[in-house]
């Protein structure tokens, strides 16, 4: 009895042993598996300042100082067309003809009737002069003058809009009826634009707008034309900002013969705002999420934190740092997609 005892308080405690020591090597690979995913490979920058020139460059689009989309204010079938695209016409100009004889005859017509009613007018006032007609008769022919009036100004715009005409001088970019067409009102059939001047509209940076005001000269260049500058000046400047806090800026310029420029070309703007200076700045590839709420990861020792910035402009690859770093620290510029705040990281060249 006492030997059953003891064999079966042996084996107990060897279970015990054997078990506890399962455990520990349990939790010994689940550690040492943790250590090894936790433990990111990232390359790493470090924060450092660098001269900042006055001059600051962004992209815009150059637009037409005047677009204009010729809406038919009539309906009926098109009869001539005197526009080509390509073509330059002056404000006023005949584009389109629309089938006019109907019109035109309800116009005469109408003006024959106002000319009419004006001289019965003048006929009852000097009736009523002579005391030879009433009061009810001379209100009754000012009236009738009046509504012959509106008739015929109605009749007579109705036959003008018959000739679809450009409000600007301009070119023709589009035409979107022929001859043998027929047009509702309402609809567009022709496009003109002036580019004699042209417009570029750049969103900028808060901390950069400030610094500029409204007549100041700005230069732009173009891949078209390597190496030429145009010269423009800012015309407007916004009271406010997007959702990305920039602000629109509008900059006009005049087209030249010489080197003339087209509406939806890229255009490189660079303003001057004077001195230089030195400002923080980190590549552009170290930042995490969008510049609306932009981060990067400074890493402390093996741990790589999470940090909000504040950054400015575009230096090429880099971009300036306003606040959240300090000089000499160390962020993670490449290899973060795969991180998290506070994660053990490991350095690679």
């Amino acid at each position: 009895m006492n030997r059953t005892k003891i064999i079966i308080a042996a084996v107990t405690a060897l279970a015990v042993i054997i078990a506890i020591l399962l455990y520990n090597k349990s939790q010994i690979e689940s550690k040492s598996k943790a250590d090894i995913q936790t433990s990111i490979p990232v390359s790493v920058t470090t924060v450092a300042r660098q001269r900042v020139s006055g001059v600051r460059s962004l992209v815009g689009t150059i637009t037409a100082n005047n677009d204009v989309a010729i809406i038919s204010e009539t309906q009926g079938k098109v009869t001539a067309v005197t526009s080509e695209v390509g073509d330059y016409k002056q404000a006023g100009a005949v584009l389109i003809q629309v089938d006019d004889e109907l019109k035109k005859a309800n116009s005469a017509s109408a003006e024959v009737n106002y000319e009419k009613a004006k001289k019965d007018l003048e006929r009852y006032e000097s009736l009523f002069k002579q005391n030879s007609a009433t009061d009810q008769q001379l209100e009754a022919a000012r009236l009738a003058a009046k509504a012959a009036e509106a008739q015929y100004v109605t009749a007579h715009r109705e036959y003008s809009d018959t000739k679809i005409t450009t409000p600007i001088s301009g070119i023709v970019t589009s035409r979107l009826v022929d001859v043998g067409t027929y047009v509702q009102k309402g609809i567009p059939v022709a496009n003109v634009v002036d580019i004699s001047v042209l417009k570029v509209k750049v969103n900028v940076a808060e901390h950069d707008v400030f610094r500029m005001k409204v007549g100041d000269k700005v230069e732009v260049t173009t891949d078209v034309y390597p190496g030429v500058k145009f010269l423009g000046r800012i015309r407007t400047i916004s009271s406010k900002a997007d959702d990305a806090h920039t602000y629109p800026v509008e900059i006009v310029l005049n087209n030249t013969g010489e080197h003339p420029l087209k509406a939806g070309m890229f255009g490189q703007v660079s303003f001057l705002s004077g001195s230089s200076n030195e400002m923080l700045t980190i590549p552009r590839e170290a930042l995490v999420g969008s510049m609306k709420k932009p981060q990067v990861f400074v890493v402390e020792g093996t741990v790589a934190r999470l940090k909000d910035v504040t950054v400015g402009s575009e230096l090429g690859t880099q971009l300036t740092v306003l606040s959240g770093l300090r000089e000499g620290e160390i962020i993670v510029a490449s290899g973060q997609n795969n991180l998290k705040d506070s994660v053990v990281v490991t350095i690679i060249k």
